[in-house]
């Protein structure tokens, strides 16, 4: 086994039952992440992410396939892997009753962390919770709490770090923030597997991405090869003169034109924007700005987990 990988599936399959209904949560999924990268997993809602990751944290039973941890098998030691991740849950699950300082030393304890090696304080600092350590976890906001749970999947120092939707009901400022730990995170050697709905974040944060839907694996390659994959672009140019005729070689290309602006979507596999800029030229069509938009991996997912891309 490949030690180099932080986690690694083969044919991982979960069935639920539900209303005398088959449910195939999973089905063969297999996935290879390697050590000290931010992995995103995307999919729609029932796409099988959240229980990917409660399989690997003992929450869930596998009905088949083999899952391996820093290339330690799962069946064989699951309390030696339990030690090694950290998972924040999507539900908002704290004790209301306890404080932060308190729920923080209650989860060092329960993982073994000796006093003295235990770093609390640093931890609820990076978390901007410094000044809420003492306050009930029931008067804390919603974006607190987020943070809150974080920080509990911090306290043993793991290895590797599931995070479930991190930044849901989270300010713009605070997600901000929130991107810059879990990157300096991931700079300390941790691997990060992030699931997220923000394709922004995924876009900004992850160096492989994999796409489920339906419990499998549509899609998995590093981001850049993604973004890579889709080679259409749409430029628009703001036109000085008036448009009599769109040059009969841009026809094709053609998505909206007006008087003072030409828009054209086109495949840069078959033209550059060199090349177009040349035909409007000579056809003295002249122009006072452009801007261009490539595909972004929120296009690329959509594309994936549409009707259409379903029996992929």
């Amino acid at each position: 086994m490949n030690k180099n990988l932080a986690i690694f599936t083969k044919n991982l399959t979960k069935i639920y039952h539900k209303k005398n209904q088959k449910v195939n949560a999973l089905t063969n999924f297999t996935i290879n992440i390697p050590r000290g990268c931010i992995y995103g997993l995307l999919g729609p809602n029932g796409a099988g992410k959240s229980t990917f990751i409660n399989i690997i944290a003992g929450l869930v039973k596998k009905n088949s396939g083999v899952v391996n941890i820093t290339g330690i098998n799962l069946d064989k030691k699951p309390i030696e892997i339990r030690k090694k991740i950290g998972v924040v849950p999507q539900e908002l699950n704290i004790d209301p009753f306890f404080t932060p300082y308190e729920l923080l030393e209650l989860q060092a304890g329960l993982y073994g962390v000796k006093t003295k090696h235990r770093k609390t304080i640093q931890i609820l600092e990076k978390m901007q919770l410094i000044d809420k350590k003492d306050s009930y976890a029931r008067n804390l906001s919603g974006g607190m709490r987020r943070r809150l749970l974080i920080a509990k999947a911090l306290v043993h120092d793991p290895e590797i770090i599931f995070l479930d939707e991190p930044t849901a009901g989270v300010d713009v400022e605070l997600r901000m923030n929130l991107w810059k730990y879990i990157k300096s995170l991931c700079e300390q050697g941790k691997t990060i597997c992030l699931t997220t709905h923000y394709l922004e974040e995924a876009e900004k944060l992850c160096d492989y991405i994999t796409i489920i839907n339906n419990g499998k694996k549509v899609l998995e390659d590093k981001k850049e090869n993604l973004l890579n994959l889709f080679s259409k672009r749409i430029v628009k140019f703001d036109i000085e003169n008036e448009i009599i005729k769109v040059p009969h070689i841009l026809e094709k290309f053609l998505k909206k034109s007006n008087h003072n602006q030409l828009t054209l979507e086109y495949d840069k596999k078959e033209i550059n924007l060199s090349e177009i800029i040349k035909i409007l030229n000579d056809n003295n069509i002249l122009f006072s700005e452009l801007k261009t938009y490539d595909e972004d991996l929120e296009t690329i997912f959509l594309k994936f987990t549409s009707d259409l891309y379903k029996k992929i």
